[in-house]
This record gives C-alpha cells, sequence and structure tokens, in this order.
C-alpha cells in the first residue's frame, strides 16, 4: 500500500467518524415554543367547553366544578368513554398543571 493510499483511507474514516459524531445524519430539533393555558383551551378544549369553560357544550361546564385538581389531570388524560378523549401524551405534564390552574381561575364573564 503507498503512503498516498493509507493516507487517503485514514482521512477517510476520521471524516465518517466525526460527522457521525457531530449528528450529521439528522437535523437538531428545536423545542416547540410553549403554549399557554388559554391557547391549549381555546384551540383544544374550546370545541366542546363552550366560553372558555364558563358554559357547557357538548362537555360540561368546567367553571366551579367539584372535581379535584387529580381528577381534573386524570380525566384530561384519560378523557371519559363515550364524553371525551384522552389526551395523554399530547400535553406536558407542565401543560396539564396548566390547564387545572386555568380551570380553578374561570370566573363569570
Amino acid at each position: 500500500m503507498t503512503t498516498r493510499a493509507a493516507t487517503s483511507g485514514l482521512f477517510g474514516a476520521l471524516l465518517a467518524v466525526s460527522l457521525s459524531a457531530f449528528g450529521q445524519g439528522a437535523p437538531p430539533s428545536i423545542p416547540a415554543p410553549p403554549r399557554s393555558p388559554e391557547q391549549i383551551f381555546a384551540t383544544t378544549c374550546g370545541w366542546c367547553h363552550h366560553r372558555g369553560g364558563r358554559e357547557a357544550g357538548k362537555g360540561p361546564r368546567l367553571m366551579g366544578t367539584t372535581l379535584s385538581d387529580a381528577q381534573i389531570v386524570y380525566r384530561i388524560k384519560k378523557g371519559r368513554q363515550g364524553y371525551m378523549p384522552g389526551f395523554e401524551g399530547s400535553f406536558t405534564d407542565e401543560e396539564i398543571k396548566g390547564l387545572v390552574a386555568y380551570i380553578r381561575g374561570l370566573q363569570p364573564q
């Protein structure tokens, strides 16, 4: 083997290792900006819980709910068969906590 061939082969191997080490095979993922509870509610929940949860629609009025925070979290994640789909995996835990706070803070308009 000539020196030039050995150098070329070594360079190629180093280049391949370097590119894979820096993740050149996949574009970097950019995290989505956080969504506000109001935004989530308006674009997801508001289809069934009218006037921002203040009135019943297809779903019940949420303002003044007697459910505990844990029950609200469970309902958001698991839904209620025949009434509400579950959204587990659609929202982060922080977003769900924000939705619970949003529901707790609902006041008549």
